[in-house]
């Protein structure tokens, strides 16, 4: 890990066109692909379906960027569609991986959507081999029983 702390220097900044070819070509370790989509595709979706008010970020670590997250922002649950705050995409480039950039991340991803008014953050994760559930485990997510397709449905209470 880095002598600074890693969420002193994590900063989410929005994808425009002078650093869209930087993000999309981040990209998970092997192995990992079977958890988490890429930044390509995760355009594709955010195109695909405006209903779920794609929110995404290029995670930056000092002006280096090196992971991606995207959310369902304050959307009104329906078929196809959790929310209202569902954390859709995070990604940690594999050369950036276990220097603490995702759990800063994810930080400032509670910290936004909680001063938004969100109570409850929402995600989902493929189980497997390698799955990021004890990463959001550590985080406090819990299992709400529910599925979404082959996905586990997790919750991370926001009200205390």
């Amino acid at each position: 890990m880095n002598a600074v702390e890693p969420r002193s220097i994590v900063t989410l900044r929005e994808v425009t066109d002078d650093n869209r070819a930087a993000v999309t070509a981040l990209r998970v370790a092997p192995g990992q692909e079977q958890f988490v989509a890429t930044v390509a595709k995760s355009f594709d979706d955010a195109r695909a379906n405006p209903a779920s008010n794609p929110w995404f970020r290029a995670i930056y670590a000092g002006d280096q960027p090196v992971g991606f997250v995207m959310l369902g922002w304050d959307v009104r649950p329906q078929p196809g569609i959790i929310g209202p705050w569902f954390l859709w995409r995070l990604l940690i480039d594999e050369r950036y991986q276990g220097r603490g950039y995702g759990l800063a991340a994810m930080l400032l991803v509670i910290d936004l959507v909680r001063a938004n008014g969100a109570t409850e953050l929402l995600t989902s994760y493929v189980p497997g081999e390698g799955s990021p559930w004890p990463f959001y485990e550590k985080l406090g997510f819990k299992p709400t029983g529910e599925m979404d397709e082959d996905e586990i449905v997790l919750r991370l209470d926001l009200t205390s």
